[in-house]
C-alpha cells in the first residue's frame, strides 16, 4: 500500500466523484482511477461501488476510507512538525549563565526568543565559569552566557553580543559621592574591594579586565560578603570602593553608585559549538540573541553578526 493511493482514494471517498478527486489532487482522472483499483487488488476487496451516475463506499470502503482520514491527518500532523523543528521554531534549548548574567540578560533573551518563537523551550541553569567551559565543550548545555571576557575551548565559537555599564560604589559620605560620574584614576590610590575569585570567577575577571583598561592599579582586598551583590560592603571597614553593575547591585545598597567616566562595558558573551549542534533550535536562540535589542540603559558591541560565516544564519 503506497501513500499516494490511499491520498487518491480518500479524495474519491470523500468527493464521491472521480473527477472532482482529480481535480483536487492536481492530477488526471486515470491515474485517480489506477491507484484506486490498484489498492483494491493489494487489499483483497472492492473498496467503491461505481455506476454510470454516482461513486459509493461499500462498507469495507467506509471503514478503510475512516481510517485512512486519520493516517493522512496524522503524517500532515508530523510532517508539519517536523518542519517546524527542521526551521528551528520548536525544540529545546539548554543555556548555562554565569550568576552575573541571570538577574537582568537571561530573562531579557528568553522574552525576546518567546516572542518570536513561543514552542522553544528555553532551560536556565545558573553555573559556575569553570563548569560553563566545560559542559558547553562537551555539549552537556547548547549555549553558555558568561560575564565579561572570557577564553574558550576548541570547537566553541564565541560572539560578544552587549555591554553593560561599569559602576562604581561608594561609602555616602565619600568625597566623590556628589559627582555624576567618577574616574577609576581618581580612586587609584584608594583600597578596592574584590569578589572572591572562588565564589565569582567570572565577575572577578570581568572587574580586573576593566582595572586594565583604566590602566589603574589600586590597592585591593577581597570582600569578606559572600552575597554576588556585596550589599554589605560598607560594613567592611578597610573597603573605600567597589566595581558594581546596575544588574549586580542591590537595590537598597547602602552606598552611593556613580557610573564610572569615562564610560566602561562589561561584555556579555555567547559560547556554543556549532559542529556539535544537531538542534534548529539553538541556531534560533543564538541569531536572536545576537540581533536582538539590548537591555535599556546597555549597549550592542557586535553589530557584525550577520557577516560571519561560522554563526547560524
Amino acid at each position: 500500500m503506497e501513500l499516494r493511493q490511499l491520498e487518491a482514494f480518500v479524495a474519491v471517498g470523500t468527493e464521491l466523484h472521480f473527477g472532482r478527486a482529480a481535480e483536487k489532487l492536481h492530477i488526471g482522472q486515470p491515474t485517480v482511477s489506477d491507484l484506486v483499483r490498484r489498492l483494491e487488488r493489494e487489499m483483497g476487496t472492492a473498496l467503491l461501488i461505481r455506476t454510470t451516475r454516482r461513486v459509493s463506499l461499500t462498507c469495507a470502503g467506509a471503514e478503510l476510507h475512516q481510517r485512512a482520514v486519520m493516517i493522512l491527518n496524522e503524517i500532515a500532523a508530523a510532517t508539519a512538525e517536523v518542519h517546524r523543528f527542521a526551521e528551528g521554531v520548536v525544540g529545546t534549548v539548554r543555556v548555562g549563565v554565569t550568576p552575573p548574567v541571570s538577574p537582568v540578560l537571561a530573562h531579557h533573551l528568553a522574552t525576546v526568543i518567546h516572542a518570536e518563537a513561543p514552542d522553544i523551550d528555553i532551560s536556565i541553569r545558573r553555573m559556575w565559569l569553570h563548569d560553563l567551559e566545560r559542559v558547553v565543550a562537551e555539549h552537556e548545555i547548547d549555549v553558555a552566557i558568561t560575564f565579561g571576557p572570557v577564553r574558550t575551548r576548541p570547537g566553541v565559537v564565541s560572539e560578544t553580543i552587549c555591554g553593560e555599564p561599569l559602576l562604581v560604589g561608594l561609602r555616602p559620605d565619600h568625597r566623590f559621592a556628589g559627582l555624576p560620574t567618577v574616574t577609576l584614576a581618581d580612586l587609584a590610590g584608594e583600597t578596592l574591594g574584590l569578589p572572591s575569585k572562588e565564589l565569582f570567577p567570572a565577575w572577578a575577571l570581568a572587574q580586573r579586565h576593566a582595572l586594565d583598561v583604566a590602566a589603574v592599579s589600586p590597592p585591593a582586598v577581597e570582600l569578606a560578603d559572600t552575597d554576588l551583590s556585596a550589599h554589605n560592603w560598607p560594613t567592611q571597614s578597610e573597603v573605600d570602593w567597589i566595581l558594581t553593575t546596575a544588574s549586580v547591585a542591590a537595590p537598597d545598597m547602602p552606598a552611593a553608585i556613580r557610573p564610572v567616566g569615562p564610560r566602561q562595558l562589561i561584555p556579555y558573551t555567547l559560547h556554543w559549538a556549532p559542529g556539535r549542534n544537531r538542534n534548529p533550535a539553538v541556531s534560533h536562540f543564538v541569531r536572536s540573541a545576537c540581533r536582538a535589542d539590548v537591555p535599556v540603559g546597555w549597549s550592542k558591541l557586535s553589530e557584525q553578526f550577520s557577516s560571519r560565516r561560522d554563526i547560524p544564519a
